[in-house]
C-alpha cells in the first residue's frame, strides 16, 4: 500500500472501523451497548467519509487517470450512507437489522479493501509528495469538523445525492 501520511491516514481509520463493525457484528453484546457503538459508528464513517471526499477524492475527480475511481468511491460512500440511515430507522435487535447491517458491513469492507489494494496505490503512483502532504492536512483539518457535521446531520438528512 502507498504509504504517505495521507494514506496512512486513511488506514487507521479504516482498521478502527473494521473493529468497530466486528463488534456490532457480537449480538451477545446488550443492546444499549450496542446502540452506542452503533452511532459512534456512524459518526465515525460519515466524518471520515466525507473528509476523504474534501481531500483524496477531490484531487483525484480533477485528474483524468484517477477520476473513474474516485466516481466510484463516492458513490459507494452514498451507497453505504443511504443503509446506515435504513438501519438508524430499525430495531437494533431486529433481523431486518441484522441483515441489512451484514449487507452494509460487506459492501463497506469491500470498498475499503478496494481502496487499499487498488485505489491508493493507483493514486500514489498519479500524485507527487507535495500534493499527499497537502492532502493529509486537509483530511487532518476536516475531519473533526465533519464528525460535529455528521452529529447534526444523520444518513439521509445531508444535501449529497
Amino acid at each position: 500500500m502507498a504509504d504517505a501520511r495521507i494514506y496512512q491516514d486513511l488506514k487507521r481509520d479504516h482498521d478502527k472501523q473494521r473493529g468497530m463493525l466486528a463488534r456490532l457484528a457480537d449480538f451477545s453484546t446488550p443492546a444499549e451497548e450496542r446502540q452506542q457503538l452503533f452511532e459512534e459508528f456512524r459518526l465515525e464513517l460519515q466524518s471520515h467519509a466525507a473528509a476523504e471526499e474534501e481531500s483524496l477524492y477531490a484531487t483525484m475527480l480533477g485528474d483524468p487517470e484517477l477520476r473513474d475511481d474516485a466516481r466510484h468511491s463516492v458513490s459507494e460512500h452514498k451507497e453505504v450512507d443511504d443503509v446506515l440511515g435504513e438501519l438508524m430507522n430499525l430495531e437494533l435487535d431486529s433481523d431486518e437489522w441484522k441483515e441489512k447491517f451484514f449487507h452494509m458491513r460487506r459492501r463497506y469492507e469491500h470498498h475499503i479493501d478496494e481502496e487499499e489494494e487498488e485505489m491508493f496505490p493507483a493514486a500514489a503512483e498519479e500524485l507527487d509528495d507535495a500534493t499527499e502532504e497537502k492532502l493529509a492536512d486537509i483530511y487532518e483539518d476536516r475531519k473533526p469538523k465533519e464528525l460535529e457535521e455528521a452529529r447534526d446531520n444523520p444518513p439521509g438528512s445531508d444535501e449529497r445525492e
